[in-house]
C-alpha cells in the first residue's frame, strides 16, 4: 500500500480556501480598511483555494497503477529470467 498524501492536503487546502473566500465574501468593508482596501481574506482564499485544487488534481492524476508482469514484454523476461535462474518456485 502507497500513501498519497496529495489526497488529505489537498482536501485540506481546498476546505481552508473555500472558508476564506466565504468570509471575505460576506465580511464587513470596514475589515479591508487595516489592509490598504484590499480583501485580504478573498484574495488569499483564492490562492489556498487554487493550491487545493491543484494538489487535488496531482493526486488524481498521479495514482499508481499497477499492470501484471504476464501483460508487459519487460514483466515476461524478467519472470523468464528468474526462472531460469532458479529465483522463482
Amino acid at each position: 500500500m502507497q500513501l498519497d498524501i496529495r489526497m488529505p492536503i489537498g482536501a485540506l487546502f481546498t476546505l481552508l480556501g473555500l472558508m476564506l473566500v466565504g468570509w471575505g465574501l460576506v465580511a464587513d468593508e470596514a475589515l479591508n480598511e487595516r489592509s490598504l482596501g484590499y480583501n485580504v481574506n478573498l484574495w488569499w482564499g483564492l490562492v489556498v483555494l487554487a493550491f487545493g485544487a491543484w494538489m487535488l488534481w496531482l493526486s488524481r492524476r498521479g495514482m499508481p497503477t499497477q499492470r501484471l508482469a504476464a501483460d508487459d514484454p519487460e514483466g515476461r523476461e524478467t519472470e523468464a529470467r528468474e526462472k531460469r535462474m532458479g529465483l522463482e518456485h
